[in-house]
């Protein structure tokens, strides 16, 4: 439980804990941020240095596979993605992910054409 793990460490002087950046955001008045070096120096995490990948390697992408067959055959299958893709920031906020940015959702779009037209 990642709440569990907020109280934990934002009790212990020298605690350390890994969790979703939506928790730190939530809870900011308790703690800090790591900066980490992925190879490019060090790198604070932000909605900007996890959208970009450089807040590597404590941070990583969600994806969302379909089954071509089935988005060509399941109306429901394809009407849920359509859903998601149009709805997608939104679904991050009350999922407390970070949402894609305008380049990543359209190639998400571009990428689901080519899997239509498959």
């Amino acid at each position: 439980d990642d709440n569990v793990l907020v109280q934990g460490v934002s009790g212990d002087k020298t605690g350390l804990g890994y969790f979703g950046f939506s928790y730190y955001e939530s809870n900011a008045d308790k703690l800090n941020l790591v900066a980490v070096d992925g190879g490019g120096g060090c790198v604070k995490p932000s909605e900007q240095t996890i959208q970009d990948g450089s807040y590597k390697p404590l941070s990583r992408p969600l994806f969302m596979y379909v089954n071509t067959k089935s988005l060509a055959e399941k109306p429901q299958v394809k009407g849920f993605i359509d859903y998601v893709v149009a709805n997608s920031a939104e679904i991050a906020k009350i999922a407390k992910i970070v949402p894609l940015t305008d380049a990543q959702l359209q190639t998400s779009k571009d990428e689901l054409a080519k899997a239509e037209g498959a």
